[in-house]
C-alpha cells in the first residue's frame, strides 16, 4: 500500500481552529440560489451543517494558499500519489 499523502504543516492546526467552540463570530452571508444547493447538497453528503462545509472550504483554502506560496501543486491525486487533476486559479 503506498503511503497516503501528509498535510501541510499548519493545515491540522487550521483544522482546529475551525471546529472551536471556544470562541465564535457570526456572519451574514448573501450567495446565490445555486451556491446554497450546493451548500445543502455538500452538507447532506458529509453529514454536517452549512457551517460545516464553510469551515472546512476555508481550511482548504488555506492549504491552497500555502502550497501555492511554497512553489508546489495543489489537486487530486490517484492512489499511487499521481497528480490527476491540478487546481489553479483559486
Amino acid at each position: 500500500m503506498e503511503p497516503r499523502a501528509k498535510l501541510m504543516p499548519g493545515a491540522e492546526a487550521a483544522r482546529v481552529i475551525a471546529s472551536s467552540d471556544k470562541t465564535r463570530v457570526r456572519l451574514s452571508l448573501d450567495i446565490s440560489r445555486e451556491l446554497n444547493d450546493l451548500l445543502e447538497k455538500l452538507s447532506s453528503e458529509l453529514d454536517g451543517s452549512k457551517s460545516d462545509v464553510l469551515r472546512k472550504g476555508i481550511v482548504l483554502m488555506e492549504v491552497f494558499v500555502k502550497a501555492r506560496r511554497q512553489g508546489k501543486k495543489f489537486g487530486v491525486a490517484e492512489e499511487n500519489q499521481t497528480l490527476v487533476t491540478e487546481i489553479v486559479g483559486l
